[in-house]
């Protein structure tokens, strides 16, 4: 089963170089259901992966121009402030039992993986929704507010569930900044690599059991994924395959929401 995890990893990996965004949200399910990591602490690796991963695929968009930093501090300091609270003060302090209707218990592990089912088919509905873009430059105007609030809805959630939150980076880049896709995409991952990994250090000296030649390892393998997937995306359309990964990602949240609840 471990050998499977890994190769998942690599698909994670190779996911996010190809289409930029979304590969980050099958972390968890890979952690809980391949390496049988409790959802909690998987959500702590998943941070640690994600962060390091988001941050080598970035650097490629740097060197070609398609991170526009200005925009990537705008958004990043409310989510990173955002992220690192919930993992510090929030995750901690809710409940090992949530709600007890007569022979269902809400535990706090049901509760991770019932929101991560919920955020997949979120995410998936991004990916398959096409949303078209010329690639032309647009002038850059800042709603700060929106902007703000948006930055600490996403580090919110990825401080819950240990996702990157992509698919909801690079929309409000490209509709909030007016940044032209493959700018946001960039953007997008280096965001996700700052909050990600900082808000991996609010789990530190917690009560989590975390395992860093593991996560190193796995990590490794994610990383070979995102640098195959840049590689293959100067051949391969990622907008095409997008909309195949999503209904992918749908099916996958459906399966967790069944199996967790059933």
């Amino acid at each position: 089963m471990e050998i499977i995890g890994y190769i998942a990893a690599i698909i994670m990996g190779l996911s996010l170089g190809l289409i930029g965004g979304g590969g980050s949200i099958l972390t968890v399910p890979i952690l809980v259901y391949l390496f049988a990591i409790e959802p909690v602490t998987s959500t702590a690796y998943s941070l640690f992966v994600v962060g390091l991963t988001s941050l080598i695929g970035s650097l490629s968009h740097l060197k070609n121009g398609n991170v526009h930093l200005k925009t990537a501090i705008i958004f990043g300091i409310p989510s990173i402030i955002s992220v690192y609270t919930v993992r510090k003060f929030v995750v901690p302090a809710i409940p090992e039992s949530l709600i007890s209707l007569g022979d269902f218990t809400l535990t706090k592990p049901l509760f991770v993986m019932l929101l991560f089912a919920i955020l997949m088919m979120m995410a998936s509905i991004s990916m398959i929704r096409d949303r078209r873009d010329n690639g032309e430059e647009h002038e850059i105007k800042y709603n700060y507010p929106l902007i703000f609030v948006e930055g600490i809805l996403v580090g919110g959630v990825t401080g819950l569930v240990g996702a990157g939150g992509g698919f909801l980076i690079i929309p409000a880049l490209v509709l909030l900044a007016g940044l032209p896709m493959k700018q946001a995409v960039g953007t997008s991952l280096l965001i996700i690599a700052m909050k990600s990994l900082i808000g991996f250090t609010g789990d530190l000296g917690s009560s989590l059991h975390i395992d860093y030649p593991f996560m190193l390892i796995f990590s490794s393998f994610a990383i070979a994924g995102i640098l195959a997937g840049s590689y293959l995306s100067k051949f391969i359309s990622g907008k095409k395959l997008k909309p195949a990964f999503g209904w992918f990602v749908l099916v996958m949240g459906l399966f967790i929401l069944a199996k967790e609840l059933i």
